[in-house]
């Protein structure tokens, strides 16, 4: 029988990348994601006699991680969101359908994302940086970009497209289903 001890540590070096990513993805300030994430952990170390062996720790710590994430959303009145508490119920089921998926890791995920982020066409791959890697909002984009703020939205909407279609195609590659 494995002590606590080894297994929060194996479960956190497995789900630690996919936890920040998540975090990342729901707060705009990487400090406070980053200082979500250590509390995130601290509360998870805390509560592991609560997790239930029989489940995956990948949603249990994504719940840990959502109430803290809307705690800090009621101190933080004023500043910028990205979501909602339904987008992050979305955000948080999209993640828990990539770790449904059998036979790869979350490197194996964020290697094909790159890989398709890599294939995009330029004008595409260009809006999802500015978007994700910039952390611009769209009217910035449009400064930037020098197009009107619905060629930007549609832009975004397209290569988000791409990606899903391409990490759906690299995936299933990777399981080897073509």
């Amino acid at each position: 029988m494995m002590d606590a001890h080894s297994l929060f540590e194996i479960l956190v070096r497995e789900h630690a990348e996919m936890l920040m990513v998540y975090l990342r993805s729901v707060v705009s300030d990487t400090n406070v994601a980053d200082d979500l994430f250590q509390e995130t952990m601290l509360t998870a170390w805390r509560r592991l006699d609560d997790f239930d062996r029989s489940r995956p720790f990948g949603p249990w710590l994504r719940g840990i991680a959502k109430k803290l994430v809307l705690a800090w959303r009621r101190k933080a009145v004023g500043l910028p969101r990205l979501c909602d508490e339904e987008a992050l119920s979305q955000i948080d089921g999209q993640f828990e359908s990539l770790q449904r998926l059998k036979g790869d890791t979350f490197g194996d995920k964020l290697d094909a994302l790159h890989d398709c982020l890599d294939g995009l066409p330029n004008p595409y791959r260009e809006a999802i940086q500015l978007r994700y890697r910039e952390e611009l909002k769209p009217s910035e984009m449009t400064n930037q970009l020098k197009l009107n703020a619905e060629t930007v939205k549609k832009r975004l909407q397209r290569a988000r497209a791409m990606l899903l279609d391409c990490m759906n195609g690299k995936l299933l590659q990777i399981r080897g289903v073509t």
